[in-house]
């Protein structure tokens, strides 16, 4: 396991910015450790809806964790306004980063992670495979 220590800059996309480190340490296994930071823009999808609910203003990450893979990344942020309301789900494509976003990712060159759809939920899940380090 390697650690890689990220800083997202303002007008980055979270999701976006996450799965190009990955492809860019050429690394097919990651999770994120932790993240904290501020967005101007999150969309999140709470459980069992269909669709991402989006949020705008000055929005905290508290919580921000995760796995990464070249086939989609699963990652689960929980947020608060700036009236400290919490909201928390899955992380869609359109969480803008407002000022500073602090991500530790732990990447696992010696894994291939995969999602696959599985016949019991319904939905491609993890899919943990072992390669030979690079």
């Amino acid at each position: 396991m390697r650690a890689l220590p990220l800083r997202l800059q303002p007008g980055d996309d979270l999701r976006g910015a996450l799965d190009a480190a990955l492809q860019q340490h050429g690394v097919q296994a990651a999770f994120v450790i932790s993240g904290i930071g501020s967005l101007g823009a999150a969309r999140l999808r709470l459980a069992g809806a269909a669709q991402p609910v989006a949020l705008h203003g000055e929005l905290e990450i508290l919580s921000l964790a995760g796995s990464l893979s070249p086939d989609g990344s699963h990652l689960h942020m929980a947020i608060a306004d700036a009236q400290g309301q919490m909201l928390g789900g899955h992380v869609a494509p359109g969480c803008t980063v407002r000022t500073t976003v602090e991500v530790l990712l732990a990447m696992l060159p010696e894994h291939r992670f995969a999602r696959e759809r599985d016949a019991r939920t319904g939905y491609a899940e993890l899919v943990v495979r072992s390669q030979p380090p690079r």
